[in-house]
């Protein structure tokens, strides 16, 4: 019964394995894009409604492959916040950068919040989440910032929203390789 629970726990080790790559890598693309397209309004406005839907659908698989939603209430109710959020970006690019901005904001604390629950949630059965609990909390400080910056005289661009998208890329892909390098070291003491 014992060798049922570790080929288990190996397959959702790699399942996360994997959502982090992709997660990086759509973050990856998403700041090349943003970079790339920051004088075209509409592409602009199409990444910044595109950034937090992706993450409700992330979040939405994510959580259907790993027991459920009952089983990740963090993940089900960052669905919700990352849903809402995809609805306030729409409104608020109606009015001014300044609001988009303040919507990224809310949306980075309380999406930070949550994925800093699952990290620690994840820590037990998995390990290696590390990561994502300090990706978590940056995320708390990084929307306080963009609230603060929200309030300011200078116009918010897309650009001040990249960072934030380019250090969730870089903790993905820190998940992803420590996961690996985890997964590798129980194999080889499991030998």
């Amino acid at each position: 019964m014992e060798p049922t629970v570790t080929n288990q726990t190996l397959s959702q080790s790699d399942w996360l394995r994997s959502y982090y790559s992709v997660r990086a890598a759509f973050s990856i693309l998403w700041v090349a894009a943003a970079v790339l397209f920051t004088g075209s309004p509409t592409l602009v406005s199409a990444l910044l409604v595109i950034y937090p839907a992706w993450d409700a659908v992330a979040n939405y698989v994510d959580a259907r492959s790993n027991g459920g939603f009952k089983e990740n209430s963090s993940q089900t109710l960052n669905i919700f916040v990352s849903t809402v959020t995809t609805l306030a970006v729409v409104l608020a690019a109606t009015k001014s950068t300044y609001a988009i901005l303040a919507v990224f904001g809310v949306w980075a604390i309380l999406s930070g919040a949550l994925q800093l629950t699952t990290g620690i949630r994840r820590w037990r059965g998995y390990g290696a989440q590390w990561a994502m609990i300090l990706s978590g909390g940056q995320s708390c400080l990084a929307g306080g910032f963009m609230i603060t910056q929200s309030l300011g005289t200078t116009p918010p661009s897309i650009l001040d929203v990249a960072p934030y998208a380019g250090f969730g890329a870089f903790y993905f892909l820190i998940s992803a390789i420590w996961l690996t390098i985890s997964s590798r070291r129980k194999a080889r003491s499991a030998i």
